[in-house]
């Protein structure tokens, strides 16, 4: 397993929370996803290292919403 940590910009309540975890749970690869509103943050978890994080931005972005990798 591997794990990346997003920073998610754009979300201002639960539903947004709901939109970016299902976009993150359509990579394939993803395991699990858990974003927090309060710090506008993500943590994933991958099967192996082959899901790369411009995957992941890619999806959040797709949704409305802008993603980094956080340092």
């Amino acid at each position: 397993m591997a794990t990346v940590n997003l920073t998610i910009g754009g979300m201002s309540c639960d539903m947004c929370v709901g939109h970016v975890t299902r976009a993150l749970l359509s990579v394939e690869g993803v395991v699990a996803a858990k974003v927090d509103l309060a710090s506008a943050s993500a943590v994933v978890e991958t099967k192996d290292d082959h899901v790369s994080g411009k995957q992941l931005i890619d999806a959040v972005i797709e949704e409305g919403y802008d993603a980094k990798i956080a340092n």
